[in-house]
């Protein structure tokens, strides 16, 4: 199995996505936003995406979208063949996507909204917080892009403040001082330790 950056090249599989994502939408029962096989072959010529692949055959797939001039990105359009399901790709092409995104994007804002407790358990494990959608982009070509979803009338009965999906959110610059914070309670505890040692050490003598 290879989980690759997509290009081009990878153009004859973007049918495929699009009926495997809808087929996906309309077992679960779940909304979703409909691309059409011309915006995802966009995507992988901007190397925006990445697809999984063993050998000739398609097996997953997900890609980028940059919001509010690069502000936030999202990862977007996850999908596993059935074929291949229940084998952990999803979480194997999730991390992949948010890597990409994170060199792509350094500074930017990742986030996700989503119906599926699968996925926000995978962006919980990547560093993601759950938020209201007021901390999300206020780019409306994004929001715009919910109105193929069934749920789009809650969307819009709440003035965008809410619907069925849950927000989530990776801010890297909160993430870096978390990492920060958390180093220093490390070196706090071991310098601690060390000194409650050196101390029962010198009482023993």
């Amino acid at each position: 199995m290879k989980i690759v950056i997509a290009d081009k090249s990878h153009s004859i599989y973007a049918e495929i996505i699009c009926d495997t994502i809808a087929e996906s939408a309309k077992v679960r029962g779940t909304g979703i936003a409909k691309r059409s096989p011309e915006y995802i072959i966009t995507k992988m010529e901007n190397g925006n995406a990445v697809i999984a692949l063993e050998g000739d055959k398609f097996a997953g797939f997900c890609y980028i979208e940059a919001w509010s001039h690069g502000k936030f990105v999202a990862n977007s359009g996850l999908i596993v063949h059935p074929d291949f399901r229940e084998q952990g790709l999803a979480k194997k092409i999730k991390h992949k996507i948010f890597e990409h995104s994170r060199n792509k994007f350094p500074d930017a804002k990742v986030f996700s909204i989503t119906t599926g407790l699968p996925v926000m358990k995978m962006n919980s494990e990547l560093g993601y917080k759950p938020v209201t959608f007021s901390e999300l982009t206020d780019d409306q070509s994004f929001w715009k892009g919910c109105q193929t979803c069934k749920n789009y009338d809650v969307l819009q009965r709440t003035e965008q403040k809410m619907c069925l999906c849950t927000g989530m959110l990776y801010d890297p610059k909160k993430q870096e001082n978390q990492e920060k914070k958390q180093i220093k309670e490390k070196v706090f505890k071991r310098l601690k330790s060390l000194k409650q040692s050196m101390f029962l050490k010198t009482e023993k003598k």
